[in-house]
């Protein structure tokens, strides 16, 4: 389930959309008790859809949810139905969260917005955490067969920026942005000590894969850089918006 300070920053990236007091219907995926959905209603003049593997987490008063496993089944929509998506906290409880990014700009009209968030694991409190425990924060040892979905235990896929950011272009977006929703002040300390040996080593790395390996390209490079960035190193959650094309 979300939390305030990214719903904050959700709402503040549909609003910067010039086109967002035209929008007429929208959908959250995995709402849980409907936090979101509401904030968003009281900004956005929309109808609200809601799809999650349950109805019983639901607080929203009225609020119908349409129940689909989305690790198995589509999205419950035709083609075209929406203005935006929002999938906040959602991909790093599915199997095939690709899967699920293609279906989102299925049923986004063309020129709709996808706002998606997940934990980031690139920051550096993260990054220090797997390499001396071997999972990332927000990540951990899992009770066998019985995770509880909704919550950290159901946190079953880490999927860093990279791979979000693929995904989305890989789904038909025609680009991606990354922000965060806010710095870990615990994070800065190691930022300092460390940042010399990131853009040290980072841009060796960067060499080897540019002229040894030819993994790097024109289209691919912007991601890879950002993967260092400050944002990306002390940033406790990504959040990417993405517009399909008109």
């Amino acid at each position: 389930m979300s939390i305030d300070r990214i719903h904050e920053k959700v709402l503040e990236l549909l609003l910067a959309e010039p086109g967002w007091r035209s929008w007429t219907r929208y959908l959250d995926i995995g709402a849980g008790r409907g936090s979101l959905i509401a904030r968003v209603k009281e900004k956005l003049n929309v109808e609200a859809s809601v799809c999650d593997y349950t109805d019983e987490l639901m607080r929203l008063p009225g609020q119908k949810v349409d129940v689909a496993n989305l690790n198995h089944e589509p999205l419950p929509y035709p083609d075209a139905s929406f203005d935006v998506v929002t999938a906040t906290e959602v991909i790093e409880h599915l199997e095939d969260f690709r899967r699920v990014v293609r279906e989102i700009h299925r049923v986004l009209k063309p020129g709709g917005v996808c706002i998606l968030s997940t934990p980031n694991i690139l920051n550096l409190n993260s990054r220090l955490r797997f390499l001396t425990f071997g999972f990332w924060n927000l990540f951990g040892p899992l009770p066998v067969k019985h995770s509880a979905l909704y919550s950290t235990g159901g946190h079953i896929n880490p999927v860093s920026w990279f791979y979000v950011a693929h995904a989305l272009l890989d789904a038909g977006f025609p680009d991606v942005t990354p922000h965060i929703d806010r710095k870990q002040r615990s994070a800065l300390p190691k930022l300092v000590l460390l940042y010399p040996f990131i853009k040290l080593f980072g841009a060796w790395a960067m060499r080897k894969e540019r002229v040894r390996f030819k993994t790097l390209d024109d289209a691919n490079v912007p991601l890879v850089q950002a993967m260092n960035t400050t944002d990306m190193l002390l940033g406790r959650t990504i959040i990417t918006k993405s517009v399909k094309s008109a």
